[in-house]
């Protein structure tokens, strides 16, 4: 296959040049990057409509970064005054210029989707010169000089997928008949500017804020008891090992049990996790880190940065049928959220000192990541967004569930890690006969943690208990769950 790379300097020109100290929530990614090795890059890929012409592109990578300060910022590493390791700060400047890189496909045998892939694993696996480089990258790929995809990586430390799914929007206010000139046909979004929250989470107001989600997080370890895996782990190489499911009854059912008890699909999936933890880990209370995008917040919503966090989300099953063991997690939940903005040094000595005081070990490594389309509905009225599915739906779905080991890595984020989408992360997951809607699941494990067995009965204990709730005859308080 014949491929040719050229880049084209986009220049842009914005406002809101300045710099700041890390947000609490770019801090947060920073480090966990620091600490696994890992890149955290986000990247899509996009195919094109025939036609569209590159000048267009190059206008609307222009328009992105001339009208969001993340994408204009680069750190800036500091020595501590405390002597320690140099502190990142970040740096908005208000003019320069971005790459686009452009590359052709031009033999009969080129394969533009593969070029396009190819590209996609480059942006999601080289590291940003946090120094150097702005956090995007765009690239075109070119079929005879005509795009047919467009790739896309951010920087995860500087943009969450809110703030992505944010410029998605904002995108529909270029002006494509502008060309290259990234013309705008509305102003940029009503939102504050990142050093603008990096300077209010640091003024008494932002101090207090944060002393009371650690005082949360504090209130919720101690709920915790001591655990042990109930089954001695083995080691695997690579350590951590990924199980993905497939589970059309697992959507529906929770829609069957949120609009019986009027809580929202976030809430079940939460409390099905809590039941398998209690029945497989044999840990109750459960916890789990989630992550909380922090969009509820004030000028948040459309805000293109990293303000997303985790909150720790405590739930006890003992003595509740699953309709009181759903409202104990939309509680949790509601709790966790408010308490997922703090600042992570804070977060972290109370961590340290909470672990001493336990003889060195917490086991709270365990994270849960809903990241389904929900129809943009609010975290108690998801299941509004399709009709009530039946109890004989869930049934005859069941057998198409799926689950199967997928990827190997040397590192990966804390002992247990659940991704919940609404469609498959990569393409190839998608089965011939798979039917929409259905979650889909990645559970990454730590194999010093668990035993791989374990995981997978676990995976499929939580289909089970929301399927068993969704099918049962009555409502209501047949038996408790443990």
């Amino acid at each position: 296959m014949a491929v040719t790379v050229g880049v084209i300097q986009v220049a842009f020109d914005g406002d809101g040049a300045g710099a700041e100290d890390l947000t609490w929530g770019q801090l947060g990614i920073w480090r966990r990057t620091r600490q696994t090795g890992r890149t955290m890059n986000i990247v899509l890929t996009l195919p094109l409509d025939d036609g569209t012409p590159l000048v267009e592109l190059v206008g609307m990578l222009r328009f992105l970064v001339s009208r969001h300060p993340a994408l204009r910022t680069r750190l800036r590493f500091d020595t501590d005054p405390k002597g320690d390791k140099p502190r990142p700060r970040q740096v908005v400047v208000s003019s320069g210029e971005v790459p686009l890189h452009v590359v052709d496909v031009d033999d009969e045998r080129g394969d533009p989707a593969a070029a396009a892939e190819e590209l996609h694993s480059r942006y999601e696996i080289e590291r940003f010169d946090y120094e150097n480089e702005f956090p995007v990258r765009m690239g075109v790929v070119q079929r005879w000089g005509k795009p047919a995809y467009l790739v896309i990586g951010y920087s995860h430390v500087l943009l969450d997928g809110a703030g992505i799914r944010a410029l998605g929007r904002d995108v529909r206010h270029f002006d494509r008949a502008g060309g290259a000139r990234g013309a705008a046909t509305a102003p940029p979004p009503p939102a504050p500017s990142v050093l603008e929250v990096a300077r209010a989470q640091a003024s008494p107001a932002g101090r207090r804020l944060s002393a009371r989600a650690v005082r949360h997080w504090a209130v919720q370890l101690d709920r915790l008891a001591a655990w042990q895996p109930p089954e001695p782990p083995r080691r695997r190489e690579p350590r951590y090992w990924e199980l993905v499911g497939y589970s059309p009854a697992m959507e529906l059912a929770m829609r069957v049990v949120a609009a019986r008890t009027g809580i929202g699909t976030t809430h079940v999936l939460m409390a099905a996790y809590s039941v398998a933890v209690a029945r497989v880990f044999k840990r109750d209370p459960s916890v789990a880190q989630i992550v909380v995008g922090n969009r509820f917040r004030p000028g948040f919503a459309d805000l293109a940065s990293q303000v997303s966090q985790d909150g720790i989300c405590v739930v006890d099953v003992a003595d509740a049928d699953f309709d009181e063991v759903v409202a104990r997690a939309e509680k949790a939940v509601t709790g966790a959220s408010f308490a997922a903005y703090y600042d992570p040094d804070e977060r972290d000595r109370m961590l340290t000192e909470a672990a001493e005081r336990r003889g060195g070990r917490l086991d709270i490594e365990w994270h849960v990541n809903d990241r389904r389309d929900k129809g943009g509905a609010g975290a108690g009225d998801d299941q509004r967004a399709a009709p009530v599915p039946r109890a004989a739906d869930v049934a005859r779905v069941l057998p198409l569930s799926r689950w199967y080991w997928g990827r190997k890595a040397s590192v990966f984020d804390g002992a247990l890690y659940l991704q919940v989408d609404s469609e498959p992360v990569l393409e190839e997951r998608l089965g011939p006969d798979d039917v929409s809607p259905a979650v889909y699941l990645q559970i990454w494990t730590d194999t010093c943690s668990f035993q791989v067995t374990q995981v997978e009965t676990f995976a499929r204990e939580m289909e089970a208990v929301v399927v068993a709730a969704a099918l049962a005859p009555e409502p209501g308080r047949p038996e408790t769950l443990t």
